[in-house]
């Protein structure tokens, strides 16, 4: 395994410090898209994946948890943090975790961050927008 899959994001073995505030662990950030069927579904989806190639979190399987599999729900639950992301303001990502019980994870709906369905075509600016706030929410100690 090498660094990059042990980290979540900011903390490498080479940089982590006793004052590292970035909360490093072994297990990734698990991240739950709703890839929806428009534009913000797109984006949500895309964002998951690029900050699974960069090591800020895993893409895991929405559909799994709402199909209540119980190795899914398993890992989900013991993951030391969560991230929905929603594209609109159905929130489907949130639901589908709270319906299964799961109710600590941090959320995000992108509408919040100015994009609308229907409006919001996936470009690199609006990919690299999400993963940053993703980063920030992911950085916060306290979970909702």
């Amino acid at each position: 395994m090498t660094a990059q899959e042990t980290n979540v994001g900011c903390c490498t073995p080479q940089t982590q410090t006793a004052s590292c505030e970035c909360e490093c662990s072994s297990s990734p950030a698990l991240l739950f898209p709703c890839s929806g069927g428009s534009d913000v579904g797109a984006l949500s989806d895309q964002a998951a994946r690029q900050m699974t190639a960069a090591g800020i979190g895993k893409m895991y399987c929405l559909a799994g948890i709402g199909g209540r599999v119980s190795g899914i729900l398993a890992s989900t639950r013991s993951a030391g943090k969560i991230l929905a992301i929603d594209g609109c303001p159905l929130n489907c990502a949130k639901a589908t975790l709270e319906q299964a019980g799961i109710t600590t994870f941090k959320h995000m709906n992108l509408k919040e961050i100015g994009m609308i369905k229907g409006q919001s075509p996936v470009t690199e600016e609006r990919l690299t927008r999400i993963s940053n706030e993703a980063r920030s929410l992911l950085q916060e100690r306290r979970d909702t």
